[in-house]
């Protein structure tokens, strides 16, 4: 079977944080990880204009979005109970209105909501971009499996960084030297 190389670009790109919700991350065994580098993929994702989306996991039981990423949101998180994305409101609807055709999905739990979303929006026609570094499951098993089965199915998988350069493409972008120093702030406090 072949495959067309899949190139991400700003201006074709969403970006959507799926239900990283407090209850949950203080299960997530690399929560600290994918707090620093989802904060950082929705800054660089405001920085070059590329639209935000987020949704929640029946807010009512699991509780809102941390803190940390909710304030980086341009609109309040779309509240859900069907566990793919695409099952809230007109979610897809409003993905496809858009005629960006890249979707990137940042968020938990990667063989759950994740998971659901991706094969709901491949099955739709879309690209799917998964940075693996913003995703966290309660089991690495479970993570790493459902990585597995996505890439299968036709998910791109990257890092945040890579992400964020490929969208700003060139040291001469207006916007490179602001992105640099936000991948510079982020390895400052890794540990």
């Amino acid at each position: 079977m072949k495959t067309t190389l899949k190139r991400l670009k700003a201006d074709t790109s969403v970006l959507v944080l799926i239900d990283v919700q407090d209850k949950l991350l203080a299960k997530i065994p690399v929560a600290d990880k994918l707090i620093r580098n989802a904060s950082f993929l929705l800054d660089v994702a405001a920085l070059l204009q590329v639209p935000i989306r987020a949704t929640e996991q029946y807010p009512k039981g699991l509780g809102a979005t941390n803190a940390e990423l909710l304030r980086r949101l341009p609109q309040p998180p779309l509240s859900k109970t069907a566990f793919s994305c695409c099952g809230a409101g007109i979610f897809l609807e409003e993905l496809e209105m858009s005629r960006k055709p890249n979707i990137v999905l940042i968020g938990m739990e990667t063989h759950v909501c994740i998971a659901q979303t991706a094969l709901d929006l491949l099955t739709a026609g879309l690209h799917v971009f998964l940075p693996v570094d913003t995703l966290g499951s309660r089991s690495s098993i479970d993570h790493d499996t459902a990585l597995r089965r996505l890439e299968q199915a036709g998910a791109v998988l990257a890092t945040a960084e890579a992400i964020a350069f490929e969208w700003v493409a060139d040291a001469a972008h207006p916007q490179f030297k602001t992105m640099s120093r936000l991948v510079i702030e982020r390895f400052t406090t890794d540990g």
